[in-house]
Formats: structure tokens, sequence, C-alpha cells
């Protein structure tokens, strides 16, 4: 099982490339071993402006178990809710989602720092892959839907001074297939074309 280093009590990236921007979190244990994310970013992609704040909690396996979103853009303000319901199901603002069902994590457009759960909920094995699939919640207008992503973590990615994990990723739906590169503590710092980690 993967050892990450304890998370930082707060982390940022620079939006790069696809979008204009930058997010902010804020990390912080829960009572029940698990752990509570509380973020901000804002961005400019394709000329649109979105603001975005989001809080996810997850247990200490690393399963989500809540992720509230708020979000601005011109076409005004908008929030979603989604609240685990049992292994791969959810519920969206209090109903049922079964477009969601098989999904063990939740993907936000805005942010770098939703990376870091399945990564730390998979514990990959040097060469080893899986899949991750999610709710992924679009930045503009906090839509929902299934995303169909894969993680394989890449040998001998650490053995710099520092460095740790790095994963291949690929989203099909969304023609991506990049790699990754993570800190010890789990937490991305580079992620083509998309973020760059500041602190």
């Amino acid at each position: 099982m993967e050892s990450f280093a304890p998370l930082p009590a707060s982390a940022a990236w620079r939006h790069v490339e696809a979008r204009d921007g930058f997010e902010a979190v804020f990390v912080s244990p829960t009572g029940a071993g698990g752990w509570r994310f509380d973020g901000h970013s804002v961005a400019v992609e394709h000329g649109v402006a979105w603001a975005v704040r989001y809080a996810i909690e997850v247990d200490a396996g690393w399963a989500t178990r809540w992720t509230e979103v708020r979000g601005r853009a011109a076409g005004g303000e908008r929030r979603v809710r989604l609240d685990a319901a049992g292994p791969g199901r959810w519920l969206a603002d209090g109903r049922p989602a079964p477009g969601l069902d098989g999904c063990a994590d939740v993907d936000l457009e805005a942010s770098a720092c939703t990376n870091t759960v399945p990564v730390h909920r998979l514990s990959l094995a040097p060469g080893d892959a899986a899949g991750a699939h999610a709710a992924y919640v679009r930045a503009a207008d906090l839509a929902v839907e299934r995303l169909d992503q894969t993680y394989r973590r890449v040998p001998g990615a650490e053995a710099g001074a520092g460095a740790g994990p790095a994963f291949d990723y690929s989203a099909p739906v969304f023609d991506v297939a990049c790699r990754l590169v993570y800190d010890r503590a789990g937490l991305v710092v580079r992620y083509p074309g998309l973020a760059v980690r500041v602190i």
C-alpha cells in the first residue's frame, strides 16, 4: 500500500495553457480519520470567465463521502451537491443519479486538486493500472456527467530527490493521455496543459 507523506495545510496551482487562472485549496483532517478539501478556482477559458468554490470530504480509505460545488459564470450562479449513497451510487442534490453508477470519485473540471483522491484510494504499485470512474463536474455550468479514466503508476518515477510518484493518466472521452507528476504527499505538481503547482 502506498505510503504518502502528510498532506500540507494548503496548496495552490496556476492554470496554464488551456486557461488562465488560479486554484487554492485548504486541507483539514476530519474526526473520522478522513480529510476535507476546501478550494477556490477562478479562470478565463475560451473567453469565458468562471469562479468555483468547492468542498470535498473523503473518509479514512479515501472514498468520497460528499462534494458541494458553487459556481458563477456569465449565465449566473449555480450549486450542486453530490452525496455517496453506497459503493458506486450517488445522489445529486438529494435525488438518485443512476448515470453515475460505478463512479468512485468526484472530479472537478475546475480543479487539479481532485486528482489527489484516486491515487490515494487506489494505492497502486509501480506498473499497476486501474480505472477510476468519476462524477465529473463542469466548471462553467456545474453540469454533472460520468467520466471514465485510468491511472497507471509509472515505475521508478520517485527516483529523484524529493520526488513523488507519477501516473500515466487517460480520459478517452476528452482524448487526453498525459503523465501527471505528484509530490510525496500525493498532490499534483504538474498536469500537462492544465496546471502547475505553485506551493
